[in-house]
């Protein structure tokens, strides 16, 4: 059996009806810091969890950062883990063969990577992102 290289997961996504008080919910329970993004990155709300060096990433190893997108009229409120990829087409493919679903075509995220959202075999929603190097 060949094995493949591992992906690590790199953020968590979860909705948010009102982001605002989402962001007060998490900053005063577990002292995250919140970054409201404006329309143009789709009022996305980035959350830090964990101290992070000159690049943005955790300082510690296993710690992930997230985000909060607004919630959409029947989508289902679960949260949703992102994977990082070396390649999100051949990622892509691979998650078609085995038994999984691509949703949509891949978008760039200005400064951040190349990101799409796929079902695995048991109907989970899960993401996947090519980060820029550098």
């Amino acid at each position: 059996m060949i094995m493949k290289k591992m992906n690590p997961v790199v953020h968590f996504e979860m909705q948010a009806e009102d982001r605002r008080r989402m962001a007060d919910f998490y900053t005063k329970v577990f002292g995250w810091k919140a970054q409201m993004l404006g329309p143009e990155m789709g009022d996305y709300v980035l959350v830090t969890t964990s101290d992070i060096d000159e690049n943005g990433r955790p300082k510690d190893a296993g710690m992930i950062n997230g985000g909060f997108y607004p919630k959409r009229e029947g989508s289902a409120p679960h949260p949703s883990v992102v994977i990082a990829v070396e390649d999100i087409k051949a990622s892509m493919k691979d998650v078609v063969n085995a038994g999984g679903n691509v949703i949509g075509e891949p978008v760039e995220i200005p400064g951040v990577g190349i990101f799409v959202s796929f079902t695995d075999t048991e109907n989970n929603r899960v993401s996947m992102i090519q980060p820029l190097m550098g």
